[in-house]
């Protein structure tokens, strides 16, 4: 299985920063309260300065979204949504252990973190790149989209976007739920830190999954020069059919 990002993106998006991981065995059996709560405590910390419009990390990828032609205060990044969620209730939803600790560094570092069902994603490739207009995505109500064209998602090799708006909004289809066990992990930021935050939100995931599921996870930084992430065995041949699962997960964090 491969990720990327096309050239298009790079080029059209230089300050761009990324990183992705893999892992499995991923399943329900974990507890990540006292990390949800370590993290989130110091995103609320900073909250109380400042509210997450603020942040350089949340201003840069709204300077995204407005170049994308879309209003940043009606088209969010996941991290802003779940920053401005935290700072309004006090708290993050808990939907799966492995998401509940994506969404807590997802407001720690103030970007977004997208986590997959690979299982639920078509081979060999998922690339992040602007739509054609003929994609599909699936809402998390169980309806049909189609992405605009140049609309910037994630797309599997079967044509499924993955993604509405880049960041803003994960689709149903390949939330982590209850059957989940192999996951890929997208972290994506704009502002000037991003060379530095990636890089360090990865290994901290990767520290935290290895510690909490007892895996060996797989990362890689990305950048223009080497945009693709190699992972996994060949998942073309083992894409579920179609129809429904019992409970699948609203994935808040990542788009």
């Amino acid at each position: 299985m491969r990720f990327r990002h096309a050239d298009a993106i790079w080029s059209a998006y230089p300050e761009l920063s990324a990183g992705a991981l893999y892992a499995d065995a991923i399943g329900t059996a974990v507890d990540v309260g006292p990390r949800v709560a370590e993290y989130t405590a110091g995103a609320r910390e900073r909250l109380a300065a400042h509210a997450e419009g603020r942040f350089p990390e949340v201003v840069a990828w709204r300077g995204a979204f407005a170049r994308m032609r879309l209003k940043p205060t009606q088209y969010r990044c996941a991290s802003e949504s779940l920053l401005r969620r935290l700072r309004k209730e006090g708290a993050l939803p808990r939907i799966h252990p492995v998401v509940d600790l994506c969404n807590a560094l997802s407001v720690a570092y103030a970007v977004p973190v997208a986590v997959l069902d690979l299982d639920r994603v078509a081979g060999p490739l998922l690339e992040v790149r602007p739509a054609r207009g003929d994609e599909y995505c699936t809402t998390f109500g169980g309806d049909i989209e189609h992405p605009a064209p140049d609309e910037v998602t994630f797309v599997d090799s079967a044509g499924r976007a993955h993604a509405r708006r880049w960041t803003h909004r994960q689709s149903g289809h390949s939330a982590v739920g209850p059957r989940t066990r192999r996951v890929l992990v997208v972290v994506e930021a704009m502002h000037d830190a991003g060379p530095r935050t990636v890089p360090e939100l990865l290994k901290t995931l990767g520290d935290e999954l290895s510690a909490l599921w007892h895996t060996a996870p797989l990362s890689a930084v990305l950048t223009s020069s080497a945009p693709e992430f190699t992972f996994g065995d060949r998942q073309e041949d083992r894409d579920p059919p179609e129809g429904p699962r019992p409970g699948p997960h609203r994935n808040d964090a990542g788009g």
